[in-house]
Parts: C-alpha cells; sequence; structure tokens
C-alpha cells in the first residue's frame, strides 16, 4: 500500500517510538501536521514560538534517554529554531529536527518563506538531510535517528520539501542502518585503559574530573562504584552535575570559574587527573597556558576523538563510550591485588579538606535582603533534593548550580555550552511532559524569562504545573557583575528599567503569581506554590541587587587566581 510523504513521517515516528513532538505549525509542513491529526499515537505539543519547541524537544532529552522530536515549517519557522538547534549541539543533546521547505521546483528562486535550512543550519548540527525524493524520507528518518543518539549525540535536522509530502510510495522502514563513514568506537583499547590504570594505582594526588558524559552514556553507577572503589576526589562541569552524588563526602563540588576552591585547587595541583567525559572547556580550566603542568599526567576517556587534546595535551587518551570504558577499567581494578598508595592518599585528602574549610559558598545570611542562594537552599530543602530543576542563563544559573545539590543524573537541565537566555522555560515544559507528576522547577532571572516568556501559553494549555522560581535583581546580573568587575562600574544597558508585573502577567495566562520580598516569606511561598501541584506559580523573589557569584575565576586567568569574597 502506498502513502504519501506526510503519512510516512508518522509513521517513522510511530516505528522509532516516538511519543511527543514539539513544534509550531505553518505552510511548508501542513500536509504533516493533518497527518498528526488522523491518528493519537504520537501527541503534538504546540508551542508558541520556533525556539520554544526546539528548547522542549531539549528538556525532553536531557531528563530522559530518549531521542528529543520537534517540527518547524520553512523559512522563519527554521531559522527561529536555529538557536534552540545550537543549544543542543553544543551540549550533545540527541535530537531531530524536521523542517518543512518550500516545494523542489521553487527551491533557489527566493520563494516565500524559503532559506537555505540545510546551509544555515550545517555548523550547529550533528549532521543534516534535504529530502529530494519521497522514496528516500524512511531511510532518512532512520538514518537521523541513528545519528543523533550514537556516538557523541547530538542534533540532527531532515528538511522536507512540501511536494515530497504530497507525493507517494511504498513505505518500508529500515530494520537497521549501516553508514560507511561513521563508525563511532565504543569500546575503549585495552592497551591504553591498562596504562590508565597503571597510572591511576601509582598516584599520590589523583582527582576525577567529569562532564556531561557521565549523563549522556548513562554512566553514574560506574563512576560513584570507581570514585568510591579508589577513594579519590570527583568534580563535575556544570554539565556534569548530578553524574556524581553532591552530598558525598568525595564531590568536591562544580569546578570552574564559578566553581568552589577545593575542587579548583585539586584540578590544579593533582599528580594524575582522570578526566571523563568532559572536554576542558575554557570556563573549566581557565587560560590553558596556567593549567599545564609537567608534573601531572592526564587521562582523558571520551566517545569523540576530536575532544581530546584539543585545548589540554593528554597523556593517555581514550576513545571509547564512557560506560563501556568504565566497566572494563572496573572489571580489571576488581581482579588487581594492587593498590593506590593509602598515606599519599590520606595526605592528599587531608590538604582538601583544608581547601574545603574556607568554605568558599559563604554568604550573609542574616541579611534583610532576600539573598538569591538561600532562595536556591530553600527549594532544595522544600523538594527534598528531588526536583528536576532548568534554569536559564546568568547568575541564577550559577547559584542554581553551587547550591541546588543534585545526587541524581539527568535532574539539572541547563544550556551550558551556548549559554542560551530564555531555555529554561520551554525546557521545563519538555521535562514536566516526560516525567508528568514530577517536581519541575525552572530557576531564571527577570531577564531570561522574558525572552520566551509567550510559553506561559503552552503551559496553560497543557496544564504543566512547573513552578518559576525567577530571582529578580533588576538587572542582568552576570552583565552587571562583570561590569562591575571589569569596566569601573559602568553599568551600560544591564539595568532592566521596565518591569511587568509579573505576578499579574502571570495570572492574565491563567496561573498563579506570587511576589516574595522579605528573607521571612521564602520558604513559606516554596511551601505553598509546591502544594499546588496541579498549578504552575510563578514566584517573583526580589532579591539583592548587589549579590555577585562567588568564587570567580577572571576571564584569561588561571584555576587558582580565584575572587573569593
Amino acid at each position: 500500500m502506498e502513502l504519501t510523504g506526510a503519512e510516512i513521517v508518522l509513521r517513522c515516528l510511530q516505528e522509532e517510538g516516538v511519543e511527543h513532538v514539539f513544534g509550531y505549525p505553518g505552510g511548508a509542513v501542513l500536509f504533516i501536521y493533518d497527518e498528526f491529526f488522523k491518528q493519537d499515537k504520537v501527541k503534538h505539543i504546540l508551542t508558541r514560538h520556533e525556539q520554544g519547541a526546539v528548547h522542549a524537544a531539549d528538556g525532553y532529552s536531557r531528563s530522559t534517554k530518549k531521542v528529543g522530536v520537534a517540527l518547524v515549517t520553512s523559512g522563519p519557522g527554521a531559522t527561529n529554531a536555529v538557536t534552540g538547534i545550537a543549544t543542543a549541539y553544543m551540549d550533545s543533546i540527541p535530537m531531530v529536527i524536521i523542517s518543512g521547505q518550500v516545494p523542489t521546483p521553487a527551491i533557489g528562486l527566493d520563494a516565500f518563506q524559503e532559506v537555505d535550512t540545510v546551509g544555515i543550519t550545517r555548523p550547529c548540527v550533528k549532521h543534516n538531510f534535504l529530502v529530494k525524493d519521497v522514496k528516500d524520507i524512511a531511510s532518512t528518518m532512520k538514518k537521523a535517528f541513528y545519528l543523533a543518539s550514537t556516538g557523541r549525540p547530538g542534533p540532527v535536522l531532515v528538511d522536507i520539501p512540501k511536494d515530497i509530502t504530497q507525493h507517494k510510495t511504498e513505505f518500508v522502514y529500515p530494520e537497521s542502518v549501516s553508514l560507511r563513514s561513521y563508525n563511532p568506537v565504543t569500546k575503549g583499547h585495552p592497551g591504553q585503559i591498562r596504562r590508565a590504570l597503571q597510572l591511576i594505582l601509582e598516584a599520590k594526588r589523583p582527582m576525577v574530573y567529569t562532564g556531561g558524559g557521565i549523563t549522556l552514556s548513562n554512566a553514574s553507577g560506574e563512576l560513584a562504584e570507581f570514585v568510591r572503589m579508589m577513594n579519590f576526589p570527583c568534580t563535575n562541569t556544570l554539565m556534569g552535575l548530578g553524574g556524581y552524588p553532591a552530598t558525598d563526602r568525595q564531590f568536591l563540588g562544580m569546578l570552574g570559574m564559578h566553581g568552589t576552591y577545593e575542587a579548583n585547587m585539586a584540578m590544579q595541583e593533582c599528580d594524575v587527573l582522570i578526566a571523563i567525559g568532559a572536554r576542558f572547556d575554557d570556563r573549566v580550566i581557565g587560560n590553558p597556558e596556567h593549567f599545564f603542568n609537567p608534573a601531572r599526567k592526564i587521562i582523558h576517556i571520551d566517545i569523540d576523538p576530536s575532544s581530546i587534546s584539543k585545548r589540554v595535551r593528554v597523556d593517555v587518551p581514550i576513545v571509547g563510550n564512557v560506560q563501556d570504558v568504565l566497566q572494563e577499567m572496573l572489571k580489571a581494578l576488581n581482579s588487581s591485588r594492587e593498590r593506590v598508595d593509602a598515606a599519599a592518599l590520606e595526605s592528599w585528602w587531608k590538604q582538601i579538606e583544608e581547601w574545603r574549610s574556607r568554605d568558599c559558598l559563604k554568604y550573609d545570611r542574616q541579611s534583610k535582603l532576600i539573598k538569591p542562594q538561600m532562595v536556591v537552599e530553600k527549594l532544595y530543602e522544600v523538594t527534598g533534593g528531588d526536583a528536576f530543576v532548568t534554569s536559564d542563563v546568568g547568575q541564577h544559573q550559577m547559584w542554581a548550580a553551587q547550591f541546588y545539590k543534585f545526587d541524581k543524573p539527568r535532574r539539572w537541565i541547563n544550556s551550558g555550552g551556548l549559554g542560551t537566555m530564555g531555555f529554561g522555560l520551554p525546557a521545563a515544559m519538555g521535562v514536566q511532559v516526560a516525567n508528568p507528576g514530577a517536581k519541575v522547577a525552572c530557576v531564571t532571572g527577570e531577564g531570561s524569562i522574558q525572552m520566551c516568556i509567550q510559553e506561559l501559553s503552552t503551559c496553560k494549555q497543557y496544564h504543566l504545573p512547573i513552578k518559576i522560581i525567577a530571582l529578580n535583581n533588576r538587572y542582568l546580573g552576570m552583565v552587571r557583575q562583570w561590569q562591575e568587575f571589569f569596566h569601573g562600574n559602568r553599568y551600560s544597558e544591564s539595568y532592566m528599567d521596565a518591569l511587568p508585573d509579573f505576578v499579574k502577567l502571570a495570572e492574565s495566562y491563567g496561573h498563579v503569581g506570587m511576589r516574595i520580598e522579605s528573607p521571612s516569606d521564602v520558604e513559606g511561598a516554596l511551601k505553598e506554590a509546591f502544594a499546588l501541584e496541579d498549578r504552575l506559580v510563578f514566584m517573583d523573589f526580589v532579591t539583592d541587587q548587589a549579590e555577585n557569584v562567588f568564587p570567580m575565576v577572571p576571564g584569561g586567568k588561571g584555576l587558582s587566581e580565584m575572587i573569593l569574597v
């Protein structure tokens, strides 16, 4: 039986087990939307902006082990989606984006709502396709899901001209796919693993440094077993939070520009560094020249060979899936009689505890103004540390990372690599759709929330009871902090001078709004909000305008050159 291209698209989604698609209709995808109307296996979530659709698919993917799916129309639909696609690309999030395109005969003729979607998105996707024949839709969709979810994950775009969705062909969905030029390595080289284990067992001052690769490869269990077996200190990047339990004694906190003193100092002073699923980002190690230490040996485990020795030269590279490599390392360690030097390790822990005693995250707990750190701490207490927390980008993001103790992976959902304002609310929608009944909190700022605030309408339509925690300091906070430190207190265009009444705005969308101005009201407001299990609650916390994020490694400086107060 022959099916139209639009019917085939829906059948492909069904074959892949897709349950939800986030999107926004338009002329080039109307035949696909018509097929959504005719079936009920794949649910469509209508967002209010294409950027919101892709961020929602992103949050959906990050909080699950599934590939997120978004659907947008041609022209402005595709260009509006680019920010969300680039966000997912920078953080290696598996997604498939289906975009409509003008009819095949009109391509290249400046037709209405035409852009070169493949050309525009090429720098920020793992791969993209332009489907030119209806017979290719099924195989292309199979390839897209395969590419998105294997190796180093990432977004894959499938651009389908409108006429192709009308044409008919026989539908056969491939059982498997093989791409001659794409064969990601999953198993680590045995020789390299042996070399790594030799260095690990000889270490006097070891350090485990992990990133988002732990979460993406579902390796948090193996990581915890390795760290506890060896009694090594462990740190996570911003993307890796939750990959190792934050409440565990061996966890030193997040590292990097706004990382803890103990994590940064241990990174700088260790003699063997085990980097797992991380990429030595500029916000993580600061200045590479300062980070360089000829006496330190570095082991780097990553699925992507291009990430190894990209910014920092490593001594033992291991290309492979993080979970597989850790399993092999654990197997070897369990069968070995060799152990690390216990006395040296005890001395190393003594030094770490001395750094930890600096209490680098302290703040004024007696302030008569609401301190943003206190709001996040109370959020952690009220939710029992069991919420999914999304964030936008800025000071509030760093405070959430510092003060919410993530003990589980896939609970911390934020834009790490691209730093996308507007990510938090639509990402929270995707998380809530994927995890109905779960506590979902969006920690945001009064600047970021306005980037995609129209998605409050989506939340109303689909009854998504997200709790929005807006840390409102009436500034673009991180911009203001840099202007204070490095631009002579010249607050150029960072003051938010005409803010809406967020309570009334939330109420106008049919939600609950709260304005909290006193520290004594913070805990009660959070408890009241989470007690409203079936309502979205927008909490506008009026916080101290002058509060800064500490510690801070200034741009161009090294990890040990932190500003602590």
